[in-house]
């Protein structure tokens, strides 16, 4: 089963930029959870996402209209920083796959991917 992990966290935190002497420690991290999801081979899709100033959001109301908004689309303490989609067998490998990733401080969310396939 498919599940997106969306990784939140503060963006008033300080994290390290490049060039920082701290940025390949914390790069490595990263790079070696998406190693470990791509050896279990359980890494179906994946990104990192710029920060939510550059984020628009298209809002649909109920009379058919639309209107475009500047940043994301709730007021939130946390920004989406990015996610990982993985395919394993439960929800308990979803959580524990979860639990590894180096968010330091932050959330992440663990949600199912709604199944889609058309029956025959």
């Amino acid at each position: 089963m498919k599940y997106l992990l969306i990784i939140a966290s503060d963006p008033t935190l300080p994290s390290p930029e490049p060039g920082d002497a701290d940025f390949d420690a914390y790069m490595g991290a990263w790079f070696a959870y998406t190693q470990a999801l791509e050896e279990a081979g359980a890494l179906a899709g994946g990104e990192a996402l710029q920060s939510a100033d550059t984020a628009t959001t298209v809002r649909h109301a109920g009379d058919g209209t639309t209107s475009l908004v500047d940043g994301p689309f709730a007021e939130l303490k946390e920004h989406i920083g990015g996610y990982y989609l993985i395919d394993v067998d439960t929800l308990d490998d979803a959580l524990e796959w979860a639990r590894r990733l180096p968010v330091g401080e932050g959330a992440v969310e663990v949600r199912p991917i709604f199944p889609t396939d058309m029956p025959e």
